[in-house]
């Protein structure tokens, strides 16, 4: 018999995190709790791509930053930074107004319904990010989210041969050394594809495994994709190029960002943009609202449509009143005898 892998009822809304739900960049707690100049850091890493490529070097310009921490660590204000303070410091992030609140409301719109009930829709959060992933699970949001993907780096790295040591030496250095993870702008694309095909609940499956698009876990079209601007492009040409939601948001204080919006709904990469105002009467609050419950009526429809096609009528005894009429045959119609002009 064959079998599903997966029941397809879950919707996904996957979030940027940088200037999408928070007004800056997440980093500037480092910069404060170290008494760095935030400012003359993203004036250097912006520097950094013309600099190298000079060299005969080429940098990604989304992640070249995670180096420059890693200078500051090893040589200068940063020295000792670990992923546990990262955690730490990302308690102190705030949110745009009514991020947490609608978080927690989408997930009661997947269920308001009964017939959403009697599907067990779910939805599940995500955040994707070029930032780092420690402050992400160290704020206010974490609880609130089913995955978060960002940049990761690695405390004490192992020597040279340690497979070759029987014990590892003990004085080894804890602070950020080596980067784990890189995500930048268009490595966002492949976590896309884990949360479709179920990657990041099971880990056996590969990311590049050929699976049937009624196998995925998570159907794109399945997903809403928020982000905040043009850096963004690679996840909302797959989304919605695969028939996902994609909505941007911009800073209500900015005309700039405003502008970049309304450049990228001309270009066709979005379905719509508002404001970061996630408050319940927002525009934003309520184009992902209606657009959740869309999904889940999407959802519904074809979970009744496989029923139907998949569940015949049972058998049932015949009463007398079931049993057909005799047929009697109209006067106007010959008899046997009559059918050949006989006698």
């Amino acid at each position: 018999m064959k079998k599903t892998l997966h029941r397809q009822n879950i919707v996904a809304c996957i979030w940027d995190f940088d200037k999408t739900l928070i007004p800056g960049y997440m980093q500037a707690p480092i910069f404060k709790a170290y008494g760095m100049d935030e400012e003359a850091f993203w004036k250097e890493v912006n520097g950094l791509p013309e600099i190298y490529a000079q060299r005969g070097n080429r940098v990604s310009g989304d992640t070249v930053y995670l180096n420059h921490l890693l200078s500051f660590v090893k040589n200068g204000e940063l020295k000792g930074l670990t992923n546990a303070r990262l955690r730490e410091l990302g308690g102190e992030l705030e949110f745009y107004p009514g991020v947490l609140e609608l978080f927690e409301s989408l997930k009661t719109v997947a269920s308001e319904k009964a017939e959403y009930r009697k599907h067990n829709i779910q939805l599940e959060h995500y955040i994707i990010s070029t930032g780092l992933a420690e402050m992400i699970r160290g704020s206010a949001i974490a609880p609130l989210v089913q995955g978060i993907f960002g940049s990761e780096f690695i405390e004490a790295p192992l020597p040279p041969h340690y497979s070759r040591q029987d014990e590892l030496p003990l004085h080894l250095e804890f602070e950020l050394s080596q980067i784990g993870t890189i995500v930048d702008n268009t490595a966002k694309t492949r976590y896309i594809f884990e949360i479709n095909k179920g990657t990041n609940k099971h880990p056996g499956i590969d990311v590049n495994a050929a699976i049937a698009p009624a196998a995925r876990r998570v159907p794109i079209e399945r997903m809403i994709y928020i982000a905040d601007g043009p850096s963004d492009v690679p996840v909302f040409s797959v989304v919605k190029g695969k028939g996902g939601k994609t909505y941007a948001v911009f800073n209500p204080e900015s005309e700039a960002e405003f502008a970049q919006n309304d450049a990228l709904l001309h270009a066709g990469r979005i379905h719509a943009y508002g404001p970061a105002d996630y408050r319940h009467g927002s525009t934003t609050a309520k184009w992902l609202r209606m657009h959740v419950r869309g999904i889940c009526d999407t959802i519904v429809a074809d979970g009744e449509q496989a029923l139907s096609e998949n569940v015949r009528n049972a058998p049932r005894h015949l009463h007398e009143e079931d049993e057909p009429a005799p047929q009697t045959q109209p006067a106007d119609v010959p008899q046997n005898g009559d059918l050949f002009g006989g006698n």
